[in-house]
């Protein structure tokens, strides 16, 4: 996800009243239960926003015992006559009592579960939603319907374990009227006009993906294939104002899916589509169909950074999910971090470096505000609020920083065995941190404890002197941050030497709150910069005495 536009996503996350996650936070509300597959077949209409739904889902008891499971789904209530009504609910071909109440849908089941088995529960439904499938119209005054589910508000429109750890494979069989065209994650199993006149579009995708992610876009589209990427085709949806516009601006996504292939491994999905919506985020990265914010479009490729970003997302968020909300950067560090290794294989480094800089001050200016706060901040209890620095921006500099300390080709290494080992299913960053110690032999404990489970960074006092008798620079750093124990830091130095030779690069290790260095050195330096290659987070000065 990417908070391009942040005054949009500020006023929704204002005005939405979207659901808290007290129990979708933490583990899934089924103990006991794996969702496999979902079917939902939807009928949406030009004169009313009301949907009617049959949800088909497939359910995996890995206990014995159980005589009922539940199902996130907003019901009817404040009378402002929005939210779902069950019409009814079958296990198998069979009616069976239900209760819904409190946006959950307890299924009482007809028979006590067997660990191992499967059953399928089909939700006959109808209402107006109130959030998750956002019914409106885009900027020039057209009518469009576009799934919005981040974090957890599919519950408001479909009925799911609606939590990042239950990831199931999708189907969405849409009937609307035929002047639209119906996007959605997976393959495209069949499209066809029936009496009505209306268009029945049928997609399916055979990755397990999360709820989040789980969506249909419904508009006037202009439709153009951008490329072909090992047999996956990378596609374009726009409005029909925006067709060239669009066009351009999305042609420049195959060569991001190659980048990210060559660095990560296969493309994870059967399609890539890139949709112009009217969704809330700058972009959302829904599997294989990604959809940006409408005025993204701008025919200018400025946004060339956002389109990296919902795409890296294809490989962590979507096809390795955190297991847990807290562990958000695994999906959103990581995607900021991807965009800018893109950027610094298409741009160079010094373009990477001036974005990371950009990050460096978005961290130091959340920390202000946030002080206590660390990358899996267990304190939280609306996962909005993980939409922060620490998630992106920190975690990208905690990747950074971790390709130094364990080299490049290790980090690439890792970052290749993670997708692969976790690819379809979940992780934190317990998970993240073994593979990066198999593949760099190095126990990086201390790294993660000190990067990742606690907050701030280092402020580094660094002072110099040079006695030209002893030839000998000398080298004082200082962790002057707030806490008692210092941290673990490599320190680069760049000696500019004002006389012949070229300059010289040094690395301190610095392991106490101060640390003295004595460094042989013919003549006193032009400057002493501290961090030249930007690979260390932090806030320092530098004088000389």
């Amino acid at each position: 996800m990417f908070l391009h536009h942040a005054r949009i996503f500020l006023l929704a996350v204002l005005t939405a009243g979207l659901v808290g996650f007290t129990d979708a936070y933490g583990d899934p509300p089924n103990d006991g239960i794996d969702v496999q597959h979902y079917v939902f077949s939807l009928q949406l209409e030009d004169q009313t926003d009301v949907i009617r739904g049959e949800a088909s889902v497939m359910v995996h008891f890995t206990d014995s015992g159980l005589r009922a499971i539940e199902l996130d789904l907003v019901g009817q209530s404040g009378g402002n006559g929005t939210g779902m009504q069950v019409k009814e609910v079958r296990v198998g071909p069979e009616p069976v009592p239900f209760v819904h109440e409190d946006d959950r849908l307890q299924i009482k089941l007809d028979q006590p579960s067997v660990a191992g088995e499967e059953r399928t529960v089909t939700v006959v439904y109808e209402g107006v939603p109130a959030d998750g499938l956002i019914i409106s119209t885009n900027k020039y005054g057209d009518r469009t319907f576009f799934g919005d589910n981040w974090p957890n508000r599919a519950r408001h429109w479909l009925p799911t374990v609606d939590h990042p750890s239950d990831k199931a494979t999708v189907e969405f069989v849409v009937t609307a009227p035929d002047h639209y065209e119906i996007v959605s994650n997976g393959m495209l199993v069949s499209d066809v006009d029936v009496p009505g006149p209306l268009r029945v579009t049928h997609w399916r995708t055979t990755a397990p993906i999360p709820t989040k992610v789980m969506v249909i876009g419904v508009a006037d589209f202009e439709i153009e294939k951008a490329g072909v990427y090992e047999g996956i085709p990378v596609e374009s949806w726009v409005y029909p104002e925006d067709r060239e516009k669009g066009f351009f601006d999305f042609k420049i996504a195959p060569e991001i899916v190659a980048y990210f292939s060559e660095w990560l491994g296969p493309y994870p999905f059967e399609k890539l589509a890139n949709v112009q919506s009217t969704t809330r985020y700058g972009g959302m990265e829904n599997a294989g169909a990604i959809f940006y914010h409408e005025n993204a479009v701008t025919g200018t490729r400025q946004n060339e950074r956002l389109l990296a970003h919902e795409i890296a997302h294809q490989w962590f968020g979507n096809a390795v999910t955190e297991g847990d909300w807290h562990h958000l950067w695994l999906s959103e560090g990581f995607a900021t971090y991807l965009t800018d290794l893109y950027t610094e294989a298409k741009h160079g480094r010094e373009a990477m470096k001036a974005f990371m800089a950009k990050e460096k001050d978005q961290v130091l200016a959340f920390h202000k505000s946030r002080p206590n706060a660390a990358i899996v901040d267990t304190t939280v209890t609306d996962p909005n609020e993980l939409l922060n620095a620490n998630s992106y921006q920190k975690g990208a500099w905690v990747l950074h920083m971790l390709r130094y300390t364990v080299g490049d080709e290790a980090f690439r290494e890792g970052l290749k065995r993670f997708y692969e080992t976790y690819r379809n299913g979940n992780a934190v960053t317990d998970d993240f941190q073994r593979i990066m110690e198999e593949v760099s032999g190095q126990n990086l404990g201390w790294f993660f404890e000190q990067w990742v489970y606690q907050p701030g960074f280092p402020v580094l006092d660094v002072t110099w002197t040079y006695d030209k008798s002893a030839k000998t620079l000398t080298v004082v750093v200082e962790q002057v941050q707030k806490g008692k124990e210092a941290l673990r830091l490599p320190l680069e130095l760049l000696i500019e030497k004002a006389g012949k030779g070229g300059d010289r690069l040094e690395l301190l290790q610095i392991d106490d709150r101060e640390e003295h260095f004595a460094i042989q050195l013919d003549e006193e330096p032009a400057a002493v910069v501290v961090d030249p290659n930007a690979w260390l987070l932090m806030e320092y000065s530098i004088r000389k005495r």
